[in-house]
């Protein structure tokens, strides 16, 4: 059952693991920007990164055009903006799922701009896999997933295996638990070598993977913050860089991003996924780049937002987890060099506030000399997900009735950061109807039917701020409050 995959995720995540191979701790760096052939960039993942690499791959089918591997997902917008769909017909219940329906509104959204145009996936290569005793993403979802990609994708360049008895993991030839076991870090060894097969599906013949013990430089944790904050997304993420895709060198390298899945992150299994499961080995003696974004613990069960925890545009080019995982592809594509960098752009000046609302604030700034984009910073985090073009920009999800202080860095065509802004504070206004402030006490359950919060897999969890509130049941009683519009945390007044 899903809930006893979450509940036993729960508990496991909270065993020591070992890390295996992780070298002295560095501190994390800016994502370097790379010679990339950008016509060689693909996506994988398992589980909710399974789903989030289809999301990827079809939103943004220019970008990933070359291809997709997904082990343990479904169709693109399955859940459809709802939990309910994401845990009953997504994981459990695959007979329900629309996948005419989720055809047409690829189409739709695809004619009106919000995702790539469909005609990329055409010359895509797809590789699916699914365990026969997958009991938490059943094996018919990924059925539901060959007949959605068969109405975007050439049949012949789709493969398809499920004939290996695994549980709910992403697969190795030599590394994780038994094949048949539902557990952490999910990953198992079942004598198969998963990300082989992948890769040299989506990029065809391959040279022989790198056995031996690799470079514990090529390992680099990198600074997420400068593409989101918030969202359920960690502040550093993962790469691996082989030596000869190092800023400075000739060859051009191809870009491969692997989405870990639900209580998967390094919070939650340290860095096993990002050594582990087999990539680094292939990526090292075939010049591939890959990328490890990370959830937080934030995030609900560490998940990547496939069913709109976070937003109801998750799955459009717009989704903030999405356009952040676009924005660290571009950056290791975009060709730079950390050799000689250019001289650092002065600080933006006047920067000012204005048009408050309860959650959200305007900002405005004079432009700099020699500057391609702008970031923003709130509170000292990155506030944009993707660089801001003009010398304005509104930051929203605030709190109502919040002062927070501003900063501006403008940014190279390289990426680069100059010196930041002196900061300027702002308060929000309060939220209509007095709501901020107003605290109510009452079950888990009620709470759930005013609206104040929402249900999954037998937990709630707050409106807005998305905090664990415990059980979901009549007896668990818990304090909300409201500090902006649709916007709960866990407290008193």
């Amino acid at each position: 059952m899903a809930f006893s995959f979450i509940r036993a995720a729960l508990h496991a995540a909270g065993a020591t693991l070992a890390i295996l191979g992780t070298g002295a701790a560095t501190a994390a760096v800016n994502l370097p920007a790379l010679k990339i052939d950008k016509t060689q960039t693909t996506v994988s993942g398992l589980s909710s990164g399974g789903f989030m690499a289809v999301q990827l791959h079809v939103a943004y089918s220019a970008t990933f055009a070359k291809g997709a591997g997904v082990v343990a997902g479904g169709p693109f917008y399955c859940a459809e903006g709802s939990v309910v769909n994401a845990t009953g017909r997504c994981m459990a219940s695959p007979t329900g799922i629309p996948t005419s329906t989720l055809v047409s509104t690829t189409n739709n959204w695809a004619s009106q701009g919000a995702i790539d145009p469909v005609a990329n996936l055409q010359n895509s290569r797809v590789y699916l896999f699914s365990g026969s005793l997958d009991s938490v993403v059943k094996p018919g979802v990924m059925d539901a997933l060959r007949t959605y990609y068969g109405s975007f994708v050439p049949a012949a360049n789709v493969v398809y295996k499920k004939d290996i008895a695994a549980e709910h993991a992403m697969v190795t030839d030599d590394y994780g638990n038994a094949c048949a076991t539902k557990g952490a870090p999910y990953i198992s060894n079942c004598g198969f070598d998963l990300a082989g097969a992948m890769l040299q599906h989506l990029y065809g013949p391959l040279s022989a993977r790198n056995n031996a013990a690799l470079p514990t430089g090529n390992f680099i944790e990198f600074n997420q913050s400068e593409f989101i904050s918030g969202h359920g997304m960690a502040t550093t993420g993962w790469a691996y860089v082989p030596q000869a895709c190092q800023a400075g060198g000739s060859t051009s390298c191809k870009v491969h991003v692997a989405l870990h899945g639900c209580k998967q992150n390094v919070s939650d299994v340290q860095q096993q996924y990002v050594r582990n499961t087999g990539y680094n080995r292939w990526a090292d003696s075939n010049n591939i780049v890959v990328l490890y974004p990370q959830t937080s613990l934030a995030a609900t069960n560490s998940c990547w937002d496939w069913w709109g925890y976070d937003s109801a545009n998750y799955s459009k080019k717009t989704g903030p987890q999405m356009a952040a995982i676009k924005a660290m592809v571009d950056r290791v594509s975009s060709g730079g060099s950390t050799t000689n960098p250019p001289a650092a752009l002065p600080a933006p000046t006047g920067l000012s506030t204005s048009g408050a609302t309860a959650n959200s604030m305007g900002l405005a700034w004079s432009a700099v000399a020699g500057a391609a984009s702008y970031n923003v910073y709130r509170n000292g985090n990155k506030a944009n997900a993707l660089p801001v073009n003009a010398t304005s920009y509104t930051d929203t999800s605030l709190a109502a009735s919040t002062t927070y202080s501003w900063t501006v860095r403008a940014a190279d065509a390289n990426g680069a950061e100059g010196a930041a802004s002196a900061a300027v504070l702002g308060t929000t206004l309060a939220a209509a109807g007095g709501g901020t402030g107003t605290c109510t006490t009452a079950s888990n359950y009620a709470h759930t039917l005013a609206g104040r919060a929402y249900a999954y897999l037998g937990f709630a969890y707050a409106q807005g701020s998305n905090q664990g509130m415990g059980w979901w049941n009549v007896f668990t009683t818990s304090t909300l409050k409201q500090t902006g519009p649709n916007y709960y945390v866990l407290g008193t007044c």
